[in-house]
């Protein structure tokens, strides 16, 4: 399986497209006052606090994505604890109103990236952000009308994953575990969440190349590990042994569903799940999760800092950027028990050294543009 996975490991990423760059020149015009086209003059912040705003960092996806944005932080002279964490608790109502007392209390002067907690819920957010004179990055969740380039410059960017061919690559690996047949459940991340609707979408996808499976059920786990427990808990007294198979949204949500399992003394379930974290590839490393997809948390949490901080202080314009560096993919990688040690080695021993001012720029990871 090989050629897949390998090409994910060497190139971290599934590239549409590579971006040409202007050259470092055209960067550094851009911040010189008085110059014309991109680099004309605009009133810029002094100082801006800045804020991640994200739903729990006992997570260890979460806990990557902030510190990231930790990094960043510590590469402009600060400290660790001038990044200003507003946890939402996967609330979409504190995630808002979190973001509305930071405007407030810093008068607008501030540069915040944000997982809105889910679609809808990113347009308040921007307008507030906007209102209030502040610049924003957003991850994961918005709806397919809102854009940056709508807001001026306020909204900077938007970065997401595209969920659905790394999530049917899982669904085709989970598939041949189970012989080409049998039965699969899918335990979800929270409902209005893009990336749970396109991994989802990437097993219904897999599923037409295997008609001998049967989904006897999907339902969302809210990316919470104790609800996966109960859910898969619950999907074992419906359906029995005729699971053969189970597809996670998330790791966290894969380690509810390996603790339900043995509750009920089954170790040797096929299993596949999403996200990367340590833990997870040390399961597929030990061979109880057959895969696991990679999203580069911690580069993804400090690029998104990087961009609304960069924004604000004028060091680019967002309006004079192209809309392909206001909105696109950031890298996966595919992990398998074939991969999992040197992928581990590469990205997990050591944390790599990133350049956070190359924000579009192959040196971080390729990215794909939408």
């Amino acid at each position: 399986m090989s050629t897949f996975i390998k090409d994910f490991i060497d190139r971290e990423v599934m590239t549409r497209r590579k971006l040409l760059l202007a050259g470092a020149a055209g960067i550094a015009t851009m911040a010189v006052p008085g110059m014309s086209g991109r680099g004309q003059a605009r009133a810029a912040l002094v100082d801006p606090a800045i804020a991640w705003s994200y739903r729990d960092r006992a997570s260890a996806y979460w806990n990557a994505v902030v510190s990231g944005g930790e990094a960043f932080v510590e590469s402009i002279g600060r400290g660790k604890s001038d990044l200003v964490s507003l946890i939402s608790e996967g609330s979409s109502e504190k995630s808002l109103a979190d973001i509305k007392a930071f405007l407030a209390k810093t008068g607008g002067n501030c540069a915040i990236a944000c997982d809105p907690n889910d679609s809808p819920n990113a347009r308040p957010i921007v307008e507030a952000v906007q209102a209030a004179g502040g610049y924003i990055s957003t991850i994961w969740n918005k709806t397919d009308d809102l854009h940056p380039w709508d807001f001026g410059d306020n909204y900077v960017s938007h970065m997401t994953w595209s969920d659905e061919q790394p999530s049917e690559q899982t669904a085709r690996i989970l598939f041949e575990a189970m012989g080409g047949k049998g039965g699969v459940v899918h335990l979800g991340g929270i409902a209005a969440n893009n990336p749970a609707v396109e991994r989802l979408a990437g097993l219904h996808n897999a599923l037409k190349d295997f008609p001998d499976i049967e989904l006897l059920d999907a339902q969302p786990a809210d990316w919470d590990t104790t609800k996966a427990a109960q859910l898969m808990s619950s999907f074992l007294t419906r359906y029995g042994d005729r699971i053969t198979g189970v597809h996670c949204a998330a790791d966290n949500i894969a380690y509810g569903v390996i603790e339900a399992l043995r509750a009920e003394g089954i170790t040797d379930m096929p299993i596949v799940a999403y996200d990367g974290n340590p833990e997870a590839v040390k399961l597929v490393m030990d061979g109880q999760l057959l895969a696991t997809v990679f999203t580069n948390p911690y580069w993804g949490g400090g690029i998104s800092a990087a961009l609304a901080y960069h924004a604000a202080i004028g060091t680019f314009k967002p309006s004079d950027e192209p809309q392909e560096h206001r909105e696109f993919y950031g890298p996966t990688i595919l992990i398998t028990q074939a991969d999992a040690a040197a992928f581990k080695a590469q990205y997990l021993d050591a944390t790599p050294d990133y350049d956070w001012t190359d924000f579009w720029g192959p040196g971080n990871g390729q990215i794909q543009y939408r």
